[in-house]
């Protein structure tokens, strides 16, 4: 992992994290990796809680990984929890657990509350006008947070509009996730493949 930052955090810093994560947890309508830039924004350039580097690293790590897409946020918070220490053992594990535990209640509790009592209502109504048209409604929403989400990971590799091969890497796999059935783990070894060759 990255060097790490050493921030001096008080327990309000605290109360701001899992504050920030309860609030961002319903714009999270894609996932939550589509609320990532907004994140971006907070946790590195506005905060400096965390690098840029520990950031995409996170991400990363976490979608590379097995299971839920909304692992990455623990690992940021576990990022900045290991920053407001330094190297002390003991005292960076509690932190980082903290991190982890303020920022996964912060973005899950909201968005769950809300999702479980929106589709039991949504079940009970699903023939009205209503529902339908906010169904239709939210996809160019979320297509559009995560084009956005993609625009700031491409960004740590330089100016996005002259990287053109990871956008062309981008499209083809989207294409192909959209037209096959090509297993997505395929496309993932592709382009780790492209990445270690250098091409992207």
């Amino acid at each position: 992992m990255p060097a790490a930052l050493h921030l001096q955090f008080q327990p309000l810093d605290w109360l701001n994290l899992f504050l920030y994560f309860l609030s961002l947890s319903l714009l999270s309508v894609g996932g939550a990796i589509a609320t990532a830039p907004d994140m971006h924004r907070y946790l590195v350039e506005r905060q400096g809680w965390l690098t840029d580097v520990q950031f995409n690293t996170s991400i990363v790590i976490a979608q590379s990984a097995p299971g839920p897409n909304v692992l990455f946020i623990a690992l940021l918070g576990w990022n900045v929890g290991l920053n407001t220490v330094g190297t002390s053992a003991p005292a960076a594990w509690a932190a980082g657990v903290l991190g982890v535990a303020l920022c996964m209640l912060g973005v899950m509790l909201p968005s769950s509350l809300l999702t479980w009592t929106a589709t039991r209502w949504a079940r009970r109504n699903s023939e009205r006008r209503s529902v339908r048209a906010f169904k239709q409604g939210m996809a160019p929403v979320v297509i559009g947070l995560l084009l956005a989400t993609a625009w700031v990971l491409a960004s740590a590799h330089g100016d996005p509009l002259r990287n053109a091969p990871l956008w062309l890497v981008s499209a083809a796999t989207a294409l192909l996730v959209w037209r096959t059935r090509i297993h997505l783990l395929w496309l993932l070894g592709a382009g780790a493949l492209l990445g270690a060759l250098g091409w992207v």
